[in-house]
């Protein structure tokens, strides 16, 4: 079967391009010791631009996506984060995006495996229909449409469970390492019993949070910790100015506060972050994409004695010195992704959000008239929106 989609591929020049694909439809297991499913058909309604997307495009032009491609195909078609229909089924649906021959696809061992639709081993949404999982089909909210049809309101919220899904994920880690790193510590100063230390130490490690990098995965971050820890100080970190919608957008939503770092080296950054949370922090999420993330946390001391640095950049070398590092001690993790319990979370809460005033759309057709002008000159230039997502087929949308 073939269909209209765009495509990543090994390209100095077109490293994404629109065009006919073939469609393949292989069975999958969505987890370890689970029968293999052939997909079923879904058409896309609303896709989201997502920054792997154009990590992925870059990777393209380097010749380095061959291991990303599906099995036989020198392709891959793009997009894991959005709204599609099933036509056999007569009801919208959000694609749980990671599987695979593993217990739990959020960390896999090296004797398992895992794929991605659109990102790593099976195609994606940027097409006008494709084939997934039958169990990998997550219900919405019935109460959300309005005469059988998805207003465009909630479709642009729900172009977000999967970053939405990553970062309550990383709520979890931090609550699950928080607890097990300080616990007897609070339990010596308490002098309470281990499962009140463990409860205590994981509220703590909230006390003082600083989020390094402004994108939509600090921002959703910031707003689940807000939720979960009302008594949480919360920082962002960014370049952008303090009065940017994006920054007030964000800062309102998490009840956080905010230092630019613009014009600011390491060492003045982490000053600004120290005196504007009021001492050092207590957990550390680096997402900028950027090492200085690293050099401030560490270098700079922003990072407190007994806190945890939560490395989610991909790209950047992590350094620090070990003999501060040792005596401070200081965790540092690294994990991404989720469970499917953590995307159907996602998508009962982004309905009940306001999301969907961050996300702006581009005309489909400006998109496949030319994908890779479209992701360096409009969806990631500078100047950028926060989201921008494309309408793919709004048949299926009550638009306004």
């Amino acid at each position: 079967m073939q269909v209209n989609a765009t495509f990543l591929q090994n390209d100095p020049v077109r490293p994404i391009a629109f065009g006919r694909a073939d469609l393949d439809n292989p069975p999958r297991r969505r987890l370890r010791g689970e029968p293999l499913k052939e997909g079923i058909l879904a058409e896309s309604v609303i896709v989201g631009f997502c920054g792997t997307d154009y990590t992925l495009m870059k990777m393209g032009r380097a010749g380095q996506l061959g291991p990303k491609f599906p099995a036989g195909r020198d392709r891959l078609i793009n997009g894991h984060e959005g709204v599609v229909y099933v036509p056999s089924e007569k009801r919208y649906a959000i694609v749980l995006i990671r599987g695979g021959d593993a217990y739990d696809p959020t960390r896999y061992t090296e004797e398992e495996s895992y794929f991605e639709y659109g990102c790593d081993g099976a195609d994606g949404l940027f097409s006008d229909c494709n084939y997934y999982h039958p169990d990998m089909l997550l219900p919405i909210p019935d109460e959300i449409l309005t005469d059988g049809k998805l207003p465009l309101q909630m479709a642009k919220r729900l172009v977000f469970p999967d970053p939405y899904a990553c970062m309550i994920f990383q709520l979890e880690r931090m609550e699950d390492l928080g607890s097990a790193h300080n616990f007897r510590v609070v339990q010596a100063r308490e002098k309470c019993s281990e499962a009140e230390a463990r409860e205590i130490a994981k509220r703590e490690i909230f006390d003082r949070v600083v989020i390094f990098g402004l994108g939509t995965t600090g921002m959703f971050l910031g707003d689940l910790i807000r939720q979960s820890y009302p008594q949480a100080r919360i920082v962002f970190v960014g370049r952008s100015s303090g009065e940017s919608a994006k920054v007030r957008f964000a800062c309102r939503t998490a009840s956080a506060e905010y230092v630019c770092s613009a014009g600011l080296d390491a060492r003045q950054t982490a000053e600004a972050i120290r005196e504007r949370i009021g001492g050092r922090a207590t957990a550390f999420v680096g997402s900028s994409g950027n090492a200085v993330e690293a050099e401030v946390a560490f270098e700079g001391g922003v990072l407190a004695n007994n806190g945890i640095y939560n490395s989610f950049s991909l790209g950047p070398r992590l350094g620090f010195d070990t003999m501060p590092f040792g005596f401070q001690n200081h965790l540092i993790f690294s994990s991404i992704n989720f469970r499917q319990a953590h995307m159907e979370k996602a998508i009962r809460l982004l309905v009940r959000s306001r999301y969907d005033e961050i996300v702006e759309l581009i005309d489909k057709e400006e998109f496949t008239a030319d994908p890779v002008a479209a992701y360096e000159n409009r969806i990631y230039a500078k100047g950028s929106p926060l989201k921008t997502a494309v309408v793919w087929n709004p048949d299926y949308l009550l638009m306004p």
